[in-house]
């Protein structure tokens, strides 16, 4: 249904604005600001293209759109994806106060990042969450889970998937339990398995990407435990160095209804024959999986590992669900036809 009938008959397109719509989606942000200075109609739906996602903005280019949403309820209205990236800036109190001012007035908003310095004490950058109303199904934030960070997410009753990225303390604060009902996927770096239980806690999580240190491996999986639903896809990222083996066992023990699992190990760099062996050793430690589909493990290998089929072969026969394998080198070998072939054989 054409939406123009309300504009001058010289201004009215012969699109459907909801064609327009589709067609101003595909022009760059310098290619569409133009358009919106054509008439009033491409205006209001170029407006609406343009303001849809704030992404991939400069900061200067940020500040800008921020003032204008500032001062506007018809463009914040159309705001629905934010992701603003401050990391390498400078924030003063008038630029966070700015920053307020913009996100109270963006209540339809849905995805929001906010990344902000981790050099300096970040606590206080929660404010600019203060007395904002929308309802985010998705939120990643390098701000730390301080007092002022969890009385917003108190509010938020729609996130499904968090992403805390700041440096938190071990001692965190407590989450309400009925905070965050719909959460669904849960993201950390830098965080301590006090953090990860609370977050957990009683919630229906099934996907977890984690940081932690070695000496919390342990406590942290133990926390994975707590979440209402069985946890489904892992990612887990040890800081520190770790035998893969026993890290793979103690995954296997605790969550062998897994479906996919991620393993990244950056902190020890193996000899391509000594991966070789540590490879097939891993086999013994998959047998308790019952649903892993999806199995990655990353680490760095000097040299490349050779035979990498054989290891693909004992793995899948010690767990005959897996499907797709991602080994160090980062080929990805499928199970297809009963057959496993590697990406680079297909090409």
């Amino acid at each position: 249904m054409n939406g123009d009938a309300a504009y001058p008959v010289s201004v009215r397109s012969l699109l459907p604005v909801e064609t327009l719509d589709l067609v101003f989606e595909s022009l760059a942000r310098s290619e569409l600001l133009p358009v919106l200075r054509s008439n009033s109609l491409f205006h209001r739906v170029g407006a609406r293209v343009l303001y849809r996602s704030l992404i991939d903005l400069q900061p200067t280019q940020a500040v800008d759109l921020l003032k204008t949403v500032a001062h506007s309820d018809l463009y914040a209205s159309y705001v629905r994806h934010v992701e603003f990236d401050w990391r390498t800036s400078v924030l003063t109190a008038n630029f966070l106060r700015l920053l307020n001012r913009a996100l109270r007035r963006l209540k339809f908003l849905l995805t929001l990042t906010l990344e902000f310095p981790t050099t300096d004490d970040t606590g206080g950058t929660a404010s600019v969450l203060n007395g904002c109303t929308f309802s985010l199904r998705s939120f990643t934030t390098s701000i730390r889970c301080d007092p002022t960070l969890v009385r917003f997410l108190e509010t938020q009753n729609d996130i499904i998937d968090l992403c805390l990225r700041g440096i938190n303390y071990i001692e965190t604060v407590p989450l309400p339990p009925e905070a965050l009902p719909q959460l669904s996927h849960f993201r950390t770096v830098l965080s301590w398995p006090t953090l990860i239980a609370n977050f957990i806690r009683g919630r229906p999580v099934e996907g977890v990407s984690m940081s932690v240190y070695q000496q919390e491996i342990h406590s942290a999986l133990d926390a994975l435990l707590l979440s209402s639903k069985p946890i489904k896809r892992l990612t887990l990222m040890p800081f520190e160095a770790t035998d893969p083996i026993s890290l793979l066992s103690a995954i296997a023990s605790r969550l062998p209804w897994l479906e996919a699992l991620h393993l990244v190990v950056l902190s020890v760099r193996f000899h391509a024959p000594f991966m070789q062996d540590v490879l097939i050793e891993m086999g013994c430690s998959l047998s308790p999986f019952e649903y892993l589909k999806y199995l990655t493990f990353m680490a760095p290998c000097t040299g490349s590992v050779d035979d990498e089929d054989v290891v693909v072969e004992v793995w899948h026969k010690a767990c005959p669900t897996l499907k797709t394998i991602i080994l160090p080198g980062g080929v990805m070998w499928a199970l297809t036809n009963g057959k496993w072939v590697s990406w680079n054989d297909e090409t």
